[in-house]
């Protein structure tokens, strides 16, 4: 084991503070990671206050994770000290069930092992990325493209993996009308990775106030989804919806932007249920649907992608130190678009 150190959450809804935490010595197919950046995604602000149910504390959130290799084990063949590498959301799992050997570990029936509020298959629990180092398994880590920067690669390792998913599986591309509904740390990501597909891209947002940095991402049109009217001057527009938001939405409305036979796809994940008339999906044959990141595979398809496009995250990069002020302007929507921590201030 390795003393390093971290920003972690004591208990629910407590500040993070800086301590240290034991990272686990390098197995025979680890790779440890010296990390370099951390995106603040917004799920890191629901499991630190218990948003999502009980959780593990003291917790070191962080799944958008750049680094650095600094050490490898005996049997790794994938990576080689210097390397640049991700971490996303995941970190293991069975690998031998239906869904991982068809490449979608996050949906693995005996459980994935999230990054960090996960439980090991050696009974630890999980530290994530606002730390130094991480130890990871050379399956669950992806190579970062010599293109992309790593500050503004971080945030792809779950912003991008969670928009590209849904868009490459519902088809968005060239002769698609493609809807984004929230433009933030999900959303903007969801706006450029369109946008590159060839899609035709709508943002839907409460307000127009970001607008133009829409349109500079890449959006075709803005809609600001508090007037009445762009509902009526939309209706039966769009082949996807990919809604990013995670606040409840009139689902049955946002139903009623679709074509005969498209999709609505949610990508955020709302604290409390929602209510939905079925009436809303029977009429014009509708589907609603639920997306969840992506594989490891997936995952670096995305990120190679990204690289020959030139798409990297909107970022405010900060120091640990500011990482609670940070959880509070990102649940005020006060940022442009994806906080990252610069490790190296730990």
């Amino acid at each position: 084991m390795t003393t390093v150190a971290a920003y972690a959450a004591p208990a629910a809804k407590a500040p993070l503070e800086r301590t240290t935490i034991e990272v686990r010595a390098v197995r025979e197919f680890d790779v440890l990671i010296d990390i370099k950046y951390a995106g603040i995604c917004h799920s890191d602000i629901h499991q630190v206050r218990e948003g999502w149910g009980e959780a593990i504390f003291p917790m070191v959130p962080g799944h958008e994770i750049a680094g650095v290799v600094s050490e490898v084990g005996p049997g790794v063949t994938k990576y080689k000290v210097g390397d640049r590498v991700g971490v996303g959301c995941l970190v293991d799992s069975c690998r031998e069930c239906d869904n991982c050997e068809a490449g979608q570990e996050q949906h693995c029936v005996r459980g994935a092992v999230q990054t960090y509020n996960g439980i090991g298959r050696d009974g630890e629990p999980t530290y994530g990325g606002y730390a130094t180092h991480v130890a990871v398994d050379e399956n669950f880590v992806v190579r970062i493209p010599d293109g992309l920067s790593l500050d503004v690669a971080a945030p792809l390792l779950c912003a991008g993996i969670t928009t590209y998913a849904p868009l490459k599986q519902w088809g968005a591309g060239p002769g698609k009308k493609v809807a984004v509904v929230g433009l933030g740390g999900l959303g903007h990501m969801g706006v450029k990775i369109a946008h590159a597909l060839g899609a035709e891209v709508t943002v839907l947002s409460q307000s127009l106030r970001k607008k133009d940095d829409g349109l500079k991402l890449g959006a075709d049109h803005y809609y600001a989804t508090s007037d009445p009217k762009t509902f009526e001057e939309l209706a039966g527009s769009f082949d996807l919806i990919v809604s990013t938001v995670s606040a409840p939405l009139d689902f049955g409305g946002y139903l009623s932007l679709l074509r005969t036979g498209g999709a609505l796809v949610n990508v955020g994940a709302p604290e409390e249920p929602i209510a939905l008339n079925l009436f809303s999906l029977i009429g014009g044959n509708k589907i609603l649907a639920g997306s969840m990141i992506g594989g490891i595979a997936e995952t670096q398809e995305m990120l190679d992608f990204c690289g020959e496009h030139g798409i990297g995250s909107e970022i405010e990069l900060i120091a640990a130190s500011e990482i609670n002020e940070a959880y509070e302007r990102v649940t005020a929507s006060d940022v442009r678009y994806r906080f990252v921590i610069d490790t190296a201030t730990i």
